[in-house]
């Protein structure tokens, strides 16, 4: 009994020690992994924005609707992609017909392939209904209620809100994601969000 706790001691101590041992390395491998591969300016991994897009939250919310809004045809898919930080995420939330739940995350280039192709035959028009924007320092979020058209003036055939994340690196904002669930019947728009005050 003796020996077998001994060797369960022994055992301990050289876990301990090679835990240590892991933990004082990790920091400097970190270090010197960052100093072989430091990280890359966004600005230049995306075609440059229009100033007037990303100067404000309010503005870079109201490039992102003039973009994909507009009639069957071609949209400007590199002021688009001017908007998001590199590895941004698009994502629905929602259900199908069957009730069945989804969440779908898209990179921008799957989004501009897939919503490129509908765009081109269908006319397209979305607006914003009621934001809601929270800051602290160089983030914001933004809860955006909106209404679909498939031309101006149309009743809506969809609504629903946008839950947007920015970032801002002292020079302008970026879209570092938007989520999206749509309105059913038995998931209405809030009330705070339904209506333009």
């Amino acid at each position: 009994m003796r020996f077998k706790l001994l060797t369960f001691a022994a055992v301990l101590l050289l876990f301990s020690f090679t835990s240590a041992a892991q933990t004082s390395t990790a920091p400097q491998a970190v270090r010197q992994q960052a100093a072989v591969n430091p990280p890359q300016d966004p600005s230049t991994q995306v075609p440059a924005p229009k100033p007037e897009d990303v100067k404000s939250t309010d503005s870079i919310l109201a490039a992102v609707y003039g973009v994909i809004s507009g009639p069957a045809g071609d949209r400007d898919w590199n002021r688009f992609r001017s908007l998001f930080l590199p590895g941004a995420t698009l994502t629905s939330a929602g259900k199908d017909r069957e009730g069945n739940i989804h969440v779908r995350p898209r990179s921008v280039e799957q989004y501009v392939t897939g919503a490129g192709g509908y765009f081109a035959q269908h006319g397209f028009f979305e607006s914003p209904i009621v934001s809601r924007v929270q800051t602290f320092g160089n983030i914001a979020h933004i809860l955006c209620s909106y209404e679909s058209r498939s031309a101006p003036g149309e009743a809506p055939f969809a609504r629903g809100i946008n839950s947007f994340e920015l970032a801002h690196d002292g020079k302008r904002w970026w879209i570092v994601s938007i989520l999206w669930d749509e309105e059913r019947s038995n998931n209405p728009l809030p009330k705070e969000f339904a209506a333009k005050p």
